[in-house]
């Protein structure tokens, strides 16, 4: 007869960044009579996944999940909402497009919104007609998160999250404090290999400056790039991603003025790549390039002062999972910060790690399963990324790079037959991958359904949609405003 496991006594969360803390959280809540501690280390400038202000969608769903309120991430930590990425420059000069999040297109209007989103078109001829609700929405500056449980004409639009990085810490803190998660700050000093489990791969204690050791029967490792725990590990393997990702120099501006848009985005420039992320705290930008830049050069480009600069190697941990040390985020992958996919992956795997939490002794096939997943979750990030560098205005900048995985088929199915092959653990769902790809300067083929699609169907779709964006623009508030009024309602009175 079988007998359950013991269950897990002590969990040390190594990284007090919002990733460490996060996790700390989740740990906490699915393992109620588990002490969880977190290593209170200062995350570096690299550890993009902690210094992000901001994620994906799946992340609202996290918080959901772990009793973070969206209205508190609004009204204490400086939160604002995205509905749309715009994208220009990746498919050559002039070329622009929009993504949106969720599969929410009706597929009789995919190809032909797609070819006019993609279409280099003459200033004359004005602007390309809209590919989602999301982005009819984003530019006319209305928005306003749907109740829930009650439809309305904007409940089908998926959104992300954006929020100052120290006032979230400070949320996830107070989160993290309420629920009994301690903390120890200070550096790891040691690591006392071998635990009770007899496990020959794990490790029984840690040992903090001036706090001596501490032990437990898991480590989850969010140190960020260092990989403080993984990479100490004697069987610690790195896959390396730089002949796919060139990006060797990212550039950090200090946030400028507060922006308050429905939209962010990412240009491709003559010297590399500029991702800009709007915020009530301030324009947050960063620069990435192959070779290195003087100060003024990188300022100029980045429209801002320097904050700082981090020289990127990319590439994965073989196995993010070994012996007793599981690697979250920058832990685990470093890549190109081209939109929020470090926290998103992060937040994902931290996902996967409570799905499948172990007993005191881990049995091997549970450590291979989550290694698996964890492994195409970060390898379908380096495609996503990849996608990125083999657009054509992106080759001019940076050179022809091998496309890593399936990207290479993932492309040619999209340029000739208009469809997305599927794929396991991936960031972004099939019609979301389609609208990154036309952004990016590809034009989509047509799948055979679509040739024999009649011209009175498609006429139907259009006016459907038209409808759809009529009442949604009709419903949606003005966003600056219901912006204002949400924080103004949440302030406290004076006295």
């Amino acid at each position: 007869m079988s007998q359950p496991r013991a269950p897990l006594r002590r969990v040390v969360v190594v990284g007090g960044g919002q990733l460490g803390v996060l996790a700390a959280i989740a740990l906490r809540r699915s393992l109620p009579g588990c002490e969880v501690v977190v290593i209170g280390t200062q995350p570096s400038p690299a550890a993009f996944a902690d210094w992000s202000p901001t994620a994906m969608p799946f992340t609202n769903k996290l918080h959901d999940r772990l009793g973070i309120a969206e209205e508190d991430i609004v009204t204490k930590a400086g939160g604002s909402y995205r509905l749309v990425t715009r994208y220009a420059g990746w498919g050559g000069a002039g070329q622009e497009g929009v993504t949106a999040y969720g599969e929410a297109l009706d597929p009789a209007l995919k190809t032909a919104f797609a070819r006019a989103w993609g279409k280099v078109r003459p200033l004359a001829e004005g602007a390309p007609p809209a590919g989602s609700i999301a982005q009819v929405l984003a530019e006319a500056g209305r928005f306003a998160p749907p109740p829930p449980g009650e439809p309305t004409p904007i409940s089908a639009v998926d959104y992300a999250l954006r929020w100052h990085p120290g006032a979230y810490r400070a949320l996830l803190i107070q989160h993290a404090e309420a629920l009994g998660v301690a903390y120890v700050q200070g550096v790891i000093d040691r690591i006392e290999p071998g635990a009770a489990s007899g496990d020959g791969d794990a490790i029984a204690a840690i040992g903090v400056t001036g706090q001596g050791m501490i032990a437990a029967d898991l480590f989850i490792d969010c140190s960020g790039p260092q990989a403080s725990l993984l990479a100490a590990h004697p069987r610690f393997a790195f896959t390396d991603w730089s002949a796919a990702l060139p990006t060797r120099h990212v550039y950090l501006a200090e946030p400028s003025a507060p922006v308050i848009a429905l939209e962010d985005r990412v240009t491709l420039a003559s010297a590399g790549w500029l991702a800009e992320v709007a915020g009530r705290d301030g324009r947050h930008a960063m620069l990435g390039t192959a070779a290195p830049l003087e100060r003024g050069a990188a300022e100029a480009l980045l429209g801002a002062s320097l904050r700082g600069a981090v020289a990127l190697s990319p590439g994965r941990a073989a196995a993010p999972w070994i012996g007793n040390i599981i690697a979250l985020g920058d832990a685990a992958a470093r890549f190109d910060p081209l939109g929020p996919l470090h926290l998103d992956l992060a937040h994902r795997q931290l996902a996967l790690l409570i799905e499948m939490l172990p007993g005191r002794d881990i049995s091997p096939l549970e450590r291979a399963e989550y290694n698996r997943r964890s492994g195409l979750m970060m390898d379908g990030v380096c495609e996503v990324i990849a996608l990125h560098y083999a657009a054509s205005g992106a080759r001019a900048v940076f050179g022809d790079r091998p496309v890593p995985g399936q990207g290479a088929a993932v492309i040619d199915q999209f340029e000739r037959r208009g469809r997305i092959p599927f794929r396991e653990e991936l960031p972004l769902l099939g019609q979301e991958q389609f609208a990154l790809l036309v952004a990016l300067g590809w034009a989509p083929g047509l799948p055979p359904a679509a040739r024999g699609e009649d011209a009175a169907g498609e006429a139907r779709a259009r006016a459907a949609f038209e409808s759809e964006a009529r009442a949604a623009l009709a419903f949606a508030p003005p966003y600056a405003e219901w912006l204002a009024r949400a924080l103004s309602a949440n302030r406290a009175p004076a006295g």
